[in-house]
């Protein structure tokens, strides 16, 4: 699993985006980034910079992967046939724990991952705990009895900031079915995201 060694809000700060989309996010109020330098004036970055910082981005939205498990997607992406950016985004969206967080089953990305690691989710009926687990079209993701009652999960269903993607068709409360791998145009980021970016910064 993936452990985050730091503030979830510091990523937002240091991209100076509200990358999620949320009401509490510190970019609302401070703009600048993290730390007693934070408040520096930025130069000019450069085009390495520009693709890092996509980098970082989109891997931070993702609930801050591990670059190992960052890079095995990209890799994965480029052997598959088509656009090597819109291919990252399907594999991304198909990581169990952001199927989780489409669901609505939990209010952050973060979250999404700890219901999966506790053993809260299922997987076609079989539980699951691995929050890479690549979800399939076709497959259905449920929560167990215990996780439908919990607090957390509660507040998270009834979030009005965002919809359940189209990609993801409700049965019920507590069971979704991933209907198709979607495109980049398709999946609902409170910001915009450059895959492409990402792409040419692996690719150097």
């Amino acid at each position: 699993m993936s452990k985050r060694h730091s503030a979830k809000y510091k990523i937002d700060r240091r991209m100076g985006e509200n990358i999620w989309g949320r009401p509490k996010s510190p970019v609302n109020k401070r703009e600048y980034g993290p730390g007693q330098h934070g408040q520096r004036r930025k130069g000019k970055m450069s085009d390495f910079g520009i693709q890092l910082r996509a980098k970082q981005k989109l891997k931070g939205y993702y609930g801050d992967v591990t670059e190992k498990q960052f890079k095995k997607n990209y890799v994965e992406a480029a052997r598959m046939k088509g656009d090597t950016s819109q291919n990252l985004i399907g594999l991304l969206e198909q990581r169990l724990d952001m199927v989780v967080y489409r669901a609505k089953f939990a209010a952050t990305i973060f979250a999404a991952r700890q219901l999966v690691s506790h053993g809260h989710v299922y997987v076609n009926g079989v539980k699951c705990n691995i929050a890479s687990r690549k979800i399939r079209p076709g497959d259905e993701i449920s929560l167990g009895k215990k996780a439908q009652e919990m607090a957390v999960v509660m507040e998270a269903q009834s979030l009005a900031e965002r919809d359940m993607p189209d990609y993801v068709a409700p049965d019920g409360t507590a069971k979704v079915t991933f209907t198709r791998v979607p495109t980049l145009d398709e999946v609902p980021y409170p910001v915009k995201m450059e895959p492409n970016l990402v792409v040419e910064f692996y690719s150097r």
